[in-house]
């Protein structure tokens, strides 16, 4: 799996279209942090792109490498990450007050080293995703479990009720609620 995710990342620097998914994945984990942290996503992402497209052609924002014997991956995320520890919003909003001592951010290096890890994690899990199972997969497994819960499933029903919806011609939450409701009335009987 390491050789196919470092493969993976080496097309995502040749390709514009696979950078453009590829940056969405780090893009999605710093935005996390920067939300929790009060911090501008608008500018953050205006920032991290326009460096993507540096050296006049977009590219994959971080890369990821297999030593010599091909036992080790390692990922590099370098981007600019203009951010705040303090000031602003940042000092008056409570959420982010809690967060930042939450996450123990007592300056804009460890906040910035925070969102770049978060990235480059976030980017390293696309990356399983693509190279194993696919991200559509993925996606398709989360919507189910959203059916069930929404469909009123507890516990154990959630995932039953997933693999049903995994199963149906129709998932929807109107199969969802009929499947749920089906079990429930045959677990009465």
């Amino acid at each position: 799996m390491a050789q196919q995710i470092a493969q993976a990342a080496k097309f995502a620097q040749l390709d514009v279209g696979r950078a453009v998914t590829h940056n969405k994945g780090i893009m999605n984990g710093v935005n996390a942090v920067a939300l929790a942290y009060d911090n501008d996503t608008r500018a953050l992402a205006a920032t991290i792109h326009s460096y993507a497209v540096v050296d006049g052609q977009y590219r994959a924002l971080s890369t990821w490498t297999l030593d010599a014997a091909n036992t080790t991956l390692t990922g590099c995320l370098a981007v600019p990450l203009p951010v705040g520890a303090v000031g602003g919003s940042i000092g008056i909003v409570p959420m982010a007050q809690a967060n930042l001592h939450l996450g123990r951010v007592e300056d804009a290096q460890i906040l910035q080293a925070q969102i770049a890890a978060i990235g480059l994690a976030s980017n390293f899990a696309a990356l399983l995703a693509l190279v194993t199972d696919g991200i559509q997969k993925g996606h398709m497994h989360l919507q189910y479990k959203s059916l069930a819960i929404a469909a009123g499933a507890k516990g154990a029903e959630i995932t039953w009720l997933q693999e049903k919806l995994s199963q149906s011609t129709q998932p929807n939450l109107k199969t969802a609620q009929a499947l749920l409701k089906d079990k429930q009335k045959k677990r009465e009987s």
